[in-house]
Formats: C-alpha cells, structure tokens, sequence
C-alpha cells in the first residue's frame, strides 16, 4: 500500500490499510488511521495525527511550522478527524504555543484545491471550503459553514455554523450563525435560507431566523437590544440559541 518511491519516517505510525502514493514524504511524529489515502507527492510533517478514512490529494503539505514570527519550533501539534476531503495543493499548518498549540479539523469536511489553514484554526463537521479559500491564523468555523471561492478570513474571526460567504469575500469581522455574507468588507446580506433547507430546518423555523436577521440588521437596534428579543424568540425557536450564542461569543465584533 505504500509506493515505492515514498519516503516514511520509521517512527511515523500507519494502519495497515492506508495507502501512500509515489514520491510522497511522511515524517516523524505523523499517526494515521485506516482507510486513510494520500495521494502522490504530499508532504505530512508531525506532530500530526490523521484519523480514519480521510482522502489527501497530490502537491499538498499537511502539519507544516507556521510561519508566525513568534513561533520558535515549539511541540505543537495538528489533529485532522475522519472521513475529510484534502484536495491539490492545501496547505495546513501547526499551532503555536501562544494560542491552542493544535490546529483542528474536525470530521467530513471538504477542503478545495489551494486551500489554506493557518495556525490553531478550528474547522467544525461538514464544512465546505471552496478553491483558494485562506484562513489567518487563529480562525474558527462553525459546522455545515461553506466559504465560496477565494474568501479570505482574517485572523482571529469567528464564522458561525450553517453560514455562507459569496465567492472573492473578505472577512475581517465574525460571521453570526445561519448568515450570508459578501464583499469587500463582507456585509451580512440575508440569512442562508436554502442552506438550512437542505439540512433539514423546518418553514417555520426558517421563518423565525429570517425574522431574527431582521431585528439584527434592519431595526436600527443596539445589539444588547436586538439580542434581548431574540432570547424571547428561543423558548418558540430554540434554533435562535446557536444564532444568539454565535453572537455573545464575538470578540472583535460581528459583520453588520
């Protein structure tokens, strides 16, 4: 299962089952897990440890340093989950010991080709990020969130679950649960309606959130204010609550 020309570091721990293509190179300190494939010419550095079923595409580099300044070759790890998809040339990277120390990727995500994970970003389930997509270091994106093509996210921002962003957005603000948003600065422009569709949520549930978007984002309300009269939405909808937490644990502020 292990190609030839592949060179893997005698102390990395492979199940038996995973397949590693030619010209791949897979270092010290790397644990993968079964039914793992990595294709030709990756480059796997660790502390990193990959679980079952994942799929890693040709020309990317998987638990490089990050090129943070303040990062001196301090023990920091990346942990990918199950069942991900790791498209052409995504580069992933370490933590730093001034934050988590551990990047995290969580279960059946899709990463596009020439995606970018920057040091302890957190990636949720289900996550979808599309061609040339780059998170700063210090990102976290919630479960079922999809970034279009060549959205950039900056450091340190918070993308809520079941949100969009529109193809070439540039984040610099966090993104509240259920929205879309698009720009340059990105400007939240409706909630995700037909995302939430095809997860599942019901009309009426539907209904609520859009009438949660508008006390948000077209009353002119503080935001103290607006998220007063949505916490008396939740006992009718608890699907507000991820909207409201989303909020509340915004630290540089949200997209409006």
């Amino acid at each position: 299962m292990i190609h030839p020309s592949a060179l893997v570091d005698p102390s990395a721990k492979l199940a038996d089952d995973v397949t590693v293509g030619p010209f791949t190179v897979i270092g010290p300190e790397v644990e993968i897990g079964p039914g793992t494939i990595v294709e030709s010419h990756v480059v796997i550095k660790g502390p990193t440890r990959i679980g079952a079923n994942n799929h890693i595409y040709q020309f990317s580099t998987v638990g490089e340093a990050t090129p943070d300044l303040k990062y001196h070759d301090e023990p920091t790890r990346l942990v990918i989950g199950e069942s991900n998809i790791i498209r052409e040339g995504v580069t992933i990277h370490r933590g730093t010991v001034q934050d988590r120390a551990e990047t995290t990727i969580g279960n059946h995500n899709l990463l596009m080709a020439y995606v970018h994970i920057g040091h302890d970003s957190v990636l949720g389930d289900h996550t979808i990020l599309v061609n040339n997509t780059a998170l700063a270091g210090h990102v976290h994106v919630g479960d079922w969130a999809i970034l279009s093509g060549y959205t950039l996210v900056h450091q340190f921002c918070r993308i809520g679950a079941h949100s969009f962003s529109g193809m070439g957005t540039a984040i610099g603000k966090d993104v509240p649960a259920y929205m879309t948003v698009s720009g340059s600065p990105a400007a939240v422009k409706t909630i995700n309606a037909e995302g939430l569709r095809r997860r599942g949520f019901s009309g009426d549930a539907l209904s609520q959130i859009r009438r949660a978007f508008k006390i948000i984002y077209r009353q002119s309300l503080t935001l103290e204010t607006a998220l007063e009269r949505l916490e008396a939405m939740v006992a009718e909808t608890p699907e507000i609550r991820p909207l409201i937490d989303s909020i509340r644990a915004s630290e540089r502020g949200i997209v409006r």
